[in-house]
């Protein structure tokens, strides 16, 4: 197994995942472990620095959401004990979400405050 090193093009990352999946079942501790555990720090670099995912508006988190959940509109506001239109409104970003709100789709739906709050 060669040296790890830095990835800096598209084929040392492909290569890099190869090598990792191969150790994928490595036991923490051993000479594999740490060899795997080398390889995720240089492929988390890598992909943050060339496969930057950008986080989700609020109203983008509460639409994959409900697809997830198998949310319709209609069954949302009956969980939530709001009317279909509000949450339509909501939906179209016609009115922006309540605190009440937002706090059942953290608590009850499983978003994240950090996405809730940065819209």
């Amino acid at each position: 197994m060669e040296a790890i090193k830095p990835i800096k093009t598209e084929r040392d990352y492909k290569l890099a995942l190869q090598q990792m999946e191969s150790l994928f079942h490595a036991k923490p501790n051993t000479k594999e472990g740490d060899i795997l555990e080398l390889l995720a720090l240089v492929i988390e670099d890598y992909e943050d620095k060339n496969y930057k995912i950008e986080s989700l508006t609020p109203l983008e988190a509460l639409k994959c959401e409900m697809e997830e959940q198998g949310l319709s509109q209609t069954s949302l506001a009956q969980r939530i004990g709001m009317s279909k239109s509000t949450i339509s409104e909501i939906l179209q970003g016609k009115k922006q979400m309540s605190v009440r709100f937002m706090k059942y789709l953290h608590n009850d739906l499983g978003i994240s405050g950090n996405v809730l709050l940065a819209g």
